[in-house]
């Protein structure tokens, strides 16, 4: 039977029949020349591993001079043979961040470390009974110089009961809302009904067995709505921002549909910032082990916004499907660019992902 660790500190000291492995970027001639050189256009291929074993940590960090590029390089995972790729990610939306941007943020999962959130880590593990294997792919037009640590175990066997790990990108650029013309600015925000999802964003739509454990969502903010320079941005935006220019970018119910339920599914949240575990339409940074802002935007919430939300403690299970979904702005009446990417669990095999978009539209928009 397989042993797998179980909470970090209660089961430290358990002895537990495995091999502990890992592949790196070491320079096999002994030198110090660290790393991959990735051509423009090509897949380099990070691990390949057979057997039965379990992934508990990838490290990673790049250097390219070609601007977001963060977006351009693709991470990419297969187990046991399958023909489709369970993950298949923008590397830095992947390890939490959206628009192509770093920040110094930790959660339980995933991290970005300095400096200036660089050095990207992922702790999800990843099981596996036949192999794995992972790539990345550069879409850039210019030499990528790519660093990176998979550290991993070798079991004599996986239980049946063991799903695999699965990562999505999806974007929407932008959402399908409603023009303001004509409504008071109160009225446009918070106004009107949504009585059974329809036009809500898609995080996830898998089909199979398993659990959805989480994701990070990416808003850039695209209604005009300028902060006058004289008026002083307030310490608790969402109780004292004038209506005429209220411009939060939430409100949003998250819907989780389970098995192919109807509306009201099983899992209806109260808005956006609820369903990422704070309140009153934060603009500050935060991090926390489950959830967090790793960028909340500019005054009066412009810009660009990245979230996280993590189902470590509380996995929404599902045995036939799933479909994760959340407003753009209450009834689905902003249109913003929003991306995410979804983390979960489940047995083979998946659903086939929709096709990734190309690289132009994976870019983020100018501020």
């Amino acid at each position: 039977m397989t042993v797998f660790k179980g909470s970090p500190m209660g089961e430290l000291a358990r002895v537990r029949q495995v091999t502990t492995k890992r592949v790196s970027s070491y320079d096999r001639t002994g030198g110090n020349d660290d790393r991959l050189h990735i051509a423009p256009g090509t897949t380099a291929l990070l691990a390949d591993v057979a057997g039965a074993g379990c992934i508990n940590h990838i490290w990673c960090t790049m250097v390219c001079e070609q601007p977001d590029f963060l977006r351009r390089v693709v991470l990419k995972m297969r187990w046991d043979n399958e023909e489709d790729y369970s993950v298949e990610v923008p590397i830095g939306d992947f390890f939490g961040v959206g628009h192509a941007q770093t920040t110094d943020f930790v959660s339980m999962p995933l991290q970005m470390s300095p400096g200036d959130g660089r050095a990207f880590n992922c702790f999800f593990p990843m099981p596996f009974s036949e192999r794995a294997l992972i790539e990345v792919t550069s879409e850039c037009d210019v030499e990528l110089i790519f660093y990176y640590y998979i550290d991993y175990e070798m079991h004599d066997r996986i239980d049946d009961d063991m799903g695999r790990f699965h990562a999505q990108w999806r974007r929407q650029n932008p959402t399908d809302g409603i023009s303001d013309t004509g409504m008071e600015n109160h009225e446009w925000s918070f106004g009107g009904e949504n009585p059974d999802g329809t036009g809500n964003y898609t995080i996830l739509d898998a089909e199979g067995a398993g659990h959805y454990v989480g994701c990070n969502l990416n808003i850039h903010n695209l209604r005009p709505k300028e902060w006058p320079e004289d008026l002083q941005w307030p310490t608790l935006p969402g109780e004292s921002v004038p209506r005429e220019i209220f411009n939060w970018y939430g409100e949003g119910d998250d819907m989780i549909f389970i098995d192919g339920e109807v509306w009201p599914p099983s899992l209806h949240g109260t808005g956006t910032e609820d369903y990422f575990n704070t309140a009153w339409c934060p603009a500050v940074a935060y991090n926390a082990p489950y959830h967090g802002i790793t960028l909340p935007g500019g005054p009066n919430w412009s810009g660009k916004i990245s979230l996280y939300r993590f189902h470590i403690e509380d996995p929404v299970c599902f045995q036939k499907s799933i479909r994760v979904t959340i407003e753009h702005g209450h009834a689905n009446r902003r249109s913003d660019d929003y991306s995410s990417t979804a983390y979960w669990y489940q047995l083979e095999p998946h659903k086939p992902f929709p096709e990734l978009p190309a690289v132009e539209d994976r870019l983020p928009r100018p501020e």
